[in-house]
């Protein structure tokens, strides 16, 4: 497995540069080589990648998130990989954030690149891209304030996780887009429960 490690400081409070980062289906705007992310569900993702002309498409999950702390994520399928981005308040509107990337070269081509640090390049050109795109807008283009541990949704409000989360690869070939138990309905002599507050899709 290759591993890359980067930070960035961003001129923008810690809420905005996380809750950009929960926005998934903006990815491509500062992102190299990621075509299209799908959101699933609330921790289920799809993606599309092109990298040095390869085509991939795999699955992927949250498996930690925090607000204004952490999001860290694994892929499902397709080539293995994934990683933890954590964000660390400077002051009231500056923030570092770090990025560990974890993934495992398929082919020549791809291991003699990381060999050579092409990785390391690429998510620093990526994270350049995020200051650019946050520090330009000066605010998040949505937000998604749930709380994931160990893969699930947390719905008691609860924050869980030290700041720090290591991505672990789940069972291969989960079925994501299987529909979620049906939570929705009302407890006896209660009135209808309120819907499901979605994550805001990116533009």
């Amino acid at each position: 497995m290759a591993t890359v490690n980067k930070s960035i400081e961003v001129d923008v409070p810690v809420s905005v540069a996380y809750n950009q980062w929960t926005q998934f289906e903006t990815f491509p705007q500062f992102m190299n080589g990621v075509e299209a992310v799908e959101q699933i569900d609330e921790t289920g993702l799809h993606f599309s990648t092109n990298v040095g002309g390869v085509k991939r498409e795999y699955n992927a999950q949250i498996i930690e998130q925090v607000p204004d702390s952490l999001v860290s994520w694994a892929s499902v399928d397709g080539p293995r990989n994934g990683g933890t981005v954590s964000f660390e308040p400077l002051d009231a509107g500056r923030t570092r954030v770090n990025v560990e990337i974890v993934w495992e070269p398929e082919g020549f081509a791809e291991k003699a690149g990381s060999a050579l640090g092409a990785d390391s390049l690429r998510v620093g050109a990526d994270l350049d891209k995020f200051k650019k795109f946050i520090e330009a807008q000066g605010h998040e283009t949505g937000s998604w304030r749930g709380t994931v541990s160990g893969g699930d949704v947390d719905d008691t409000g609860e924050t869980f996780g030290s700041g720090v989360a290591t991505a672990e690869f789940p069972p291969a070939d989960p079925d994501l887009s299987a529909p979620a138990a049906d939570v929705s309905a009302p407890a006896a002599n209660e009135g209808p429960a309120e819907p499901p507050q979605p994550r805001a899709p990116g533009l």
